[in-house]
């Protein structure tokens, strides 16, 4: 497969940039300042726990003017099963302004870092005229995050679950995406680190599938 395609849509969370350190050290820390002390692996332990249980951020039945309080409800869920199977919910005066606080936190550039690999590849396949688009399972903080990590500048389209009312492996967000650059999916790649959701959602979407092994 030495052709060049026509677009190559990438995930971003886990793609494109990663979390300094993880999600459990920073509920930690800001737990922390709301006077709640509880280790940083435990968090870990349950959020995964947590994140997995959640149903898909897909909202379909929302106007787009609510969907942020949708997506805002929705991992205002996942934090507060983290921390009330982390056994401290009940330690928390006000649950929902710390929630708030990390909310906002990771719409900012602060806890992401960004891949090594990534820049010199956008930059590589810009000047092969190749367009790029994001395919993401992240909600609305997307754009701000990408604008802050400069980003954003790359990507001709940004598809994400909850704005598109489908979430990876499902083929209908590939082919919302796709339509975007007027490309059939035989002409895309989709490069993403999970096996389940890129790879293989990717494939039955008639996309090349690239998996990425970020574990190391």
């Amino acid at each position: 497969m030495k052709e060049t395609p026509k677009v190559i849509f990438l995930d971003a969370v886990g793609t494109l940039f990663g979390v300094k350190g993880s999600v459990g050290e920073i509920y930690s820390q800001i737990a922390q300042e709301f006077g709640v002390e509880v280790s940083a692996d435990t968090l870990n332990k349950t959020f995964v726990q947590s994140f997995k249980a959640a149903p898909p951020p897909i909202f379909t039945d929302a106007e787009e003017q609510d969907i942020p309080q949708r997506e805002f409800d929705w991992w205002l869920d996942v934090a507060r099963n983290t921390f009330e199977q982390a056994g401290v919910l009940q330690k928390f005066s006000d649950f929902s302004t710390f929630f708030s606080e990390v909310y906002i936190h990771f719409g900012t550039p602060e806890p992401w870092f960004i891949y090594p690999d990534v820049l010199p590849s956008l930059v590589s396949w810009r000047r092969q005229g190749i367009e790029l688009g994001i395919v993401s399972n992240f909600d609305s903080r997307i754009y701000s995050v990408l604008q802050a990590l400069q980003l954003r500048e790359f990507f001709g389209s940004i598809t994400i679950s909850t704005q598109a009312g489908a979430a990876k492996p499902d083929r209908k967000i590939f082919a919302t995406a796709l339509e975007k650059h007027n490309c059939p999916p035989e002409a895309a790649w989709h490069i993403g680190d999970s096996i389940t959701e890129d790879y293989h959602g990717a494939r039955a979407a008639g996309l090349r599938g690239i998996w990425i092994n970020r574990q190391n």
